[in-house]
């Protein structure tokens, strides 16, 4: 059964420069929280664009999975998606997308996502939602953090 994992977020700069952040692979490494394990395992530099296969290791749970995805949307500054090929999820298509308006960007995240192994699988799903709620606002507050040199007030 698939599942939909939305998120959105404002930044008070231009669409470039949220842009340029994204397509900088090695940057996914630093809005992940570490207890995740997550590195990159595809060999530097990477230069995204549509086809691009990215190799990653991570821990889910404390299991060790190797994550490959594929660029199948490249759209600069406006879109781009990643597409899970092999990995922990029977299905996982991540949109990311941006907008600018009057100097704000905005960055919407919509994940459409299956859990392995249906219907067994769906009984992980109320735990594996909340560990991916909590994966895009640590995302959130470490883009924030990254990008305008501070945390919101909320964070603290």
């Amino acid at each position: 059964m698939p599942h939909i994992l939305r998120s959105s977020m404002d930044l008070p700069l231009g669409i470039a420069e949220v842009f340029h952040f994204f397509s900088n692979a090695s940057n996914l490494e630093r809005i992940t929280p570490s207890e995740l394990g997550f590195q990159i395992i595809t060999p530097p530099p990477i230069a995204i664009a549509e086809g691009v296969n990215i190799d990653y290791r991570l821990l889910l749970f404390g299991w060790p999975f190797i994550w490959q995805t594929k660029i199948t949307h490249w759209d600069p500054p406006r879109q781009f998606v990643d597409e899970q090929i092999r990995g922990p999820y029977k299905l996982w298509i991540h949109t990311h997308r941006f907008s600018e308006k009057n100097g704000t960007s905005t960055i919407e995240d919509e994940v459409q996502y299956q859990l392995p192994l249906w219907p067994v699988g769906e009984v992980a799903y109320p735990l594996i939602g909340i560990q991916l709620q909590r994966i895009f606002r640590f995302r959130a507050h470490a883009i924030r953090s990254i990008l305008l040199g501070t945390l919101p007030e909320s964070a603290g």
